[in-house]
């Protein structure tokens, strides 16, 4: 059964912009700059190579105009929550700069699994068997698959998505035979009011039991945390491209 509730963290606390309002490309611009600043900055306070973490710009809910700036200031690595949404701003996007990068980090329904397939990179939230079977499917059809990542719910949080701890490393290695060197990693979103610093922890410990180079932990607050313990993707929308607009309709342009 798919979930039917699912709330994700990166929503809490970000208040709806007024319909229509966009942030200008200076402004984007200029946190962009400021995020990899701090990036690096972490990177290197834990002697560690600030290229080897890579900033994924979540643009949900935000125009192509949003996104047309932050690939003006050099950033071609984005993520999307909603298949639809992506479906239908990105295309064009990819049009522009082949060299731009989709990942899709939200919880993944599997009627949406082809189309994820289609559009996507990286898929960030691999989690229960269902998925993975209709992955397996849509890859056979598309001719293609995208680099995975297994979600795990390091707070077996009922709400989210995810694999639960306790089943996490049997999935993994289930997954790892199943999908070969696709599947690149983990990923995790720790419960939104706990120090998310054991979560990333956890996740890291996982990853190298398994064997896996790639760490996707760490949001807009706590990204320079999920540096320092080993994250090698960190997913920031709200410092980048301001509040949400309050309408997903206003993502497109005419």
């Amino acid at each position: 059964m798919e979930p039917s509730v699912v709330i994700r963290p990166e929503t809490i606390g970000s208040t709806p912009a007024p319909d229509g309002a966009v942030d200008g490309p200076h402004a984007i611009t200029d946190r962009l700059r400021a995020i990899r600043t701090r990036m690096d900055q972490a990177a290197t306070q834990a002697s560690r190579n600030p290229a080897d973490v890579t900033l994924v710009a979540v643009s949900k809910f935000h125009p192509q105009a949003s996104v047309r700036a932050a690939m003006a200031a050099g950033q071609l690595v984005f993520g999307e929550n909603r298949v639809q949404e992506a479906a239908a701003k990105f295309p064009p996007l990819r049009a522009e700069s082949p060299a731009l990068r989709l990942h899709l980090i939200g919880g993944l329904q599997t009627n949406k699994a082809r189309d994820a397939v289609r559009l996507a990179d990286m898929i960030e939230s691999l989690d229960r068997p269902a998925l993975a079977d209709a992955l397996d499917r849509a890859a056979q059809t598309e001719g293609r698959l995208p680099d995975l990542l297994v979600e795990v719910n390091t707070g077996d949080e009922p709400q989210k998505f995810g694999v639960p701890r306790e089943q996490a490393d049997a999935l993994i290695r289930a997954y790892r035979q199943r999908f070969g060197e696709k599947l690149r990693g983990l990923m995790c979103i720790p419960p939104a009011h706990e120090d998310p610093r054991p979560h990333f922890r956890l996740l890291r410990a996982m990853a190298h039991t398994h064997g896996l180079s790639v760490l996707s932990m760490g949001m807009s607050a706590d990204f320079e945390q999920a540096i320092a313990e080993g994250a090698t993707l960190v997913r920031v929308g709200s410092a980048i491209f301001g509040p949400r607009p309050a309408t997903p309709e206003s993502t497109v342009a005419p």
